[in-house]
């Protein structure tokens, strides 16, 4: 599939299409995406075409299929997990007489579709004049319900704007099982892998303008179902009808349309599944769904998406003056992350949320390193939920390090529902550092709201397990400190090193976290048998924690000895040939100094209370020098460091490819879905990025500065009961309380306490640094000015 960029006008909080383009379809379809972490619905056209991928998902729900394997090895995973594209309830087509509204034929006269990030709805209005020459206009509205967890619904009314005298029109509205979805047949490894005919149909029932399907999967044995019902308004005479088959439910509306007159259908749909409840059990329940639903009606249900929202950007919306793409793009951003982690409820976050089939619809450590702390400060009840999901496959966790001769949870590196998938062992389970990055998110969690029920019921439990496992995976190493070898960091082109500088300095965390959880917690720490002989071992193994560094270069090894292996030749390296996992033999990738995303510069931000800032300098300065950022993770983390150090309008060249990674398409592959961990870098550089902010053992701190571009930057978070609101100049920046009890926190170094008044504090100068580069064709991406 050959993607291309999509265009949108500049709008502060919305994000319209004026045209049907062909090349862009696959990425607006991404773009425009509605889902609540339960459902997801892809932005496909009502009528079914023209579209690319006509995906609908339900988090947590796929099937599974053996990984293959030229030559199999012990402690390989034997099957993986592919989410399905469920039963689709977005379908309504229409005939104009005997023509079916496609845009594709005909003539469009006029088309837009906008996603309003207020409403949090998908709006359109399309003119069409079919071949027969009756012209009539479509406008729809959808909506996935953020407050009713299972509940989407459509409105589509037609109107005849032509002097043709009556129109006689159909609307067809379906529910579609086991829709064909063609595979890209790209070869790209991060597209997902096909599924034919996943669904096997149980139940069909329907009556009146209400109809029910329930599957489940062959293999993983899930059962789904999918209802609709209707409400109907006609300016005339009308036949409607309901057919019902194993996967095709269809309610049909043919009325008489006069000239000027509108004809409005109301669909409402629910979706809901169980691996452990019967068929009936589950129909029952979308049948009760959707009567309640039904019965709050089409302006509640608008209304309701409404009020959560405006309480949402209330405490969460970041302002930037100076750029209106990019004060676009990070709201964007942002409403997807809400999206796809708001009503998740103790399911997955996928990397690409519910909007696409890209990475077979696997969750990966993005979500608690880049997600999670979005949600942290701005919506924290997502993240309690995330991290029970975590909790709650911790057995398949304490499993996996069972096989791997390990003590503790081994946490998967790719997953839907805990196993490990990934059928590649050195960036998969060799990854360890998954473990630390939960770890880090409880923690996170834990400072910021002081969550007492989670430190107690969950958090602290994931926090030992953790810590055993790296108790259990590294050695003392006589005079040289506590080692973790054989391990793959976040970069995926430096695989099973030793001593990994990002993987160590976050056990070292993992393991202070867990030893002050079980200080705390002493009921927990008796009951998961955790004794002071392995609480000391904790802090012995973190206070000798090794972490590399070239005495000769003045830098940090990313891993052991990775500072003196050959240099990547990146002139001849042609820009074709990106990203190099495409193109090149991974055994020439490991063995050189090629970095495919930050990884040492993670460290830098994530464990910056480890570094000096001239250390910071230093290093950020030498694997600026050797990062592809062939992973759309990459750019966020650079772009925080470069701020940190001083490289303003660097980091503000990162800031953008983050953030519109997907309205510009920056990877190639949007239309597989967004990438949720960079639109949540939008966020991530503009509060941690240019607002300074730090967490470091749960005191606040910011560092404010704007690049020469700006006039003004402004942010909420979200902590501990309390929201601080944020306001940057060149000059100076503002601190003030906009609900709760005063707070302490420190402003460029210096202790300040914030009150409901305004605290105006000056903003120092960037320090001076020598300019940095990037390999031959990885400037940044950067976006049209």
């Amino acid at each position: 599939m050959t993607e291309g960029r999509a265009h949108f006008p500049i709008e502060p909080w919305a994000l319209t299409e004026t045209s049907i383009d062909h090349a862009s379809l696959g990425v607006n379809e991404s773009v425009f995406s509605l889902a609540n972490g339960h459902i997801g619905m892809r932005g496909t056209l009502e009528e079914g075409e023209p579209s690319v991928v006509p995906g609908t998902y339900l988090n947590g729900y796929f099937e599974e299929r053996p990984l293959p394997y030229a030559e199999a090895g012990y402690g390989f995973p034997e099957m993986g997990q592919t989410v399905v594209n469920v039963t689709d309830g977005k379908l309504i087509r229409l005939l104009v007489g005997d023509s079916p509204l496609d845009l594709d034929y005909g003539h469009v006269v006029s088309h837009r579709r906008t996603l309003d990030l207020r409403a949090g709805v998908l709006q359109r209005c399309t003119e069409w004049r079919s071949p027969n020459g009756r012209t009539v206009e479509v406008r729809s509205t959808r909506l996935v319900s953020l407050t009713r967890r299972s509940v989407a619904a459509i409105r589509y009314e037609v109107r005849c704007t032509d002097d043709g005298g009556d129109l006689y029109v159909a609307l067809q509205s379906d529910l579609l099982a086991n829709e064909v979805v063609e595979n890209s047949g790209s070869g790209d490894p991060r597209a997902a892998a096909a599924l034919r005919t996943p669904l096997v149909s149980e139940q069909h029932t329907g009556k009146d303008r209400h109809a029910v399907l329930v599957h489940r999967t062959r293999v993983s044995g899930l059962r789904m179902a999918a209802g609709m019902d209707h409400e109907v308004r006609t300016p005339d005479k009308h036949d409607e009808s309901i057919e019902v088959s194993p996967d095709l439910a269809r309610y049909t509306l043919a009325a008489r349309l006069p000239a000027g007159e509108k004809l409005q259908l109301t669909k409402y749909l629910a979706y809901g599944w169980s691996s452990r409840r019967s068929s009936a059990a589950v129909r029952d329940q979308v049948e009760g769904v959707l009567g309640i639903a039904k019965l709050a009606g089409w302006e509640r249900l608008t209304a309701e998406q409404r009020e959560l929202l405006d309480r949402h950007w209330a405490q969460a919306d970041v302002t930037i003056e100076g750029d209106d793409e990019l004060q676009q793009a990070v709201r964007v951003g942002m409403f997807h992350v809400l999206q796809a982690g708001l009503r998740a409820e103790r399911q997955p976050i996928p990397a690409k949320g519910l909007t696409g089939p890209g990475y077979d619809g696997h969750a990966f450590w993005d979500t608690e390193t880049y997600v999670l702390p979005v949600l942290t400060y701005t919506a924290p009840e997502a993240v309690r939920d995330a991290l029970i999901w975590r909790w709650s496959t911790l057995d398949l966790a304490r499993e996996r390090a069972r096989v791997l001769g390990q003590q503790g949870a081994a946490f998967p590196w790719r997953t839907i529902r805990g196993e490990e998938t990934s059928g590649y062992w050195p960036a998969g389970t060799a990854a360890f550092h998954v473990n630390a990055d939960i770890a880090d998110a409880v923690a996170r969690y834990w400072h910021a709201t002081q969550d007492e029920s989670f430190d107690v019921d969950h958090g602290t439990e994931l926090l030992v397990e953790t810590a055993r496992l790296w108790a259990s995976l590294g050695h003392m190493d006589d005079g040289r400190g506590f080692r973790i070898d054989g391990v793959t960091g976040p970069d995926e082109y430096t695989a099973v090193v030793d001593n990994n500088v990002y993987t160590n300095l976050m056990a070292q965390r993992n393991l202070r976290e867990a030893a002050a959880a079980v200080a705390r917690r002493p009921e927990v720490a008796a009951r998961l048998q955790v004794t002071d002989e392995e609480v000391a071992a904790w802090g012995e193994a973190a206070d000798h924690m090794r972490i590399p560094f070239d005495d000769e270069l003045g830098v940090h090894m990313t891993s052991e000895g990775f500072t003196r292996h050959q240099e990547w030749d990146f002139e001849g390296t042609p820009p074709e040939k990106y990203p190099l996992l495409l193109h090149y033999p991974y055994f020439e990738i490991y063995r050189t100094q090629v970095v495919k995303q930050a990884d040492l510069v993670m460290a830098l931000h994530l464990r910056g209370d480890a570094f000096t800032p001239e250390q910071k300098a230093a290093d950020f300065a030498y694997y600026e020098a050797r990062t592809v950022r062939d992973s759309s993770l990459s750019a966020a983390q650079q772009a925080v460091v470069a701020a940190e150090v001083g490289h303003l309008d660097l980091a503000y060249d990162y800031w953008g490819e983050a953030a519109l990674t997907d309205l510009q398409n920056l990877h190639g592959n949007s239309g597989h879905g967004l990438h949720i961990a960079s639109l949540a870098g939008g966020w991530t550089v503009a509060v941690a990025g240019f607002g300074g902010m730090r967490d470091h053992d749960g005191q606040l701190s910011f560092a404010p500065r704007l690049p020469p571009r700006l006039t003004g930057l402004g942010f909420r978070v979200v902590y501990r009961g309390r929201c601080l609101r944020v306001r940057v100049t060149q000059e100076a920046a503002t601190y003030q309380l906009v609900s709760g009890e005063d707070l302490e926190i420190t402003h460029h170094g210096q202790p300040v306490t914030v009150t409901s008044a305004e605290l105006v504090l000056d903003v120092p100068p960037a320090p001076e640094v020598e300019p940095v580069h990037q390999p031959a064709h990885c400037a940044p991406r950067r976006r049209g000015r």
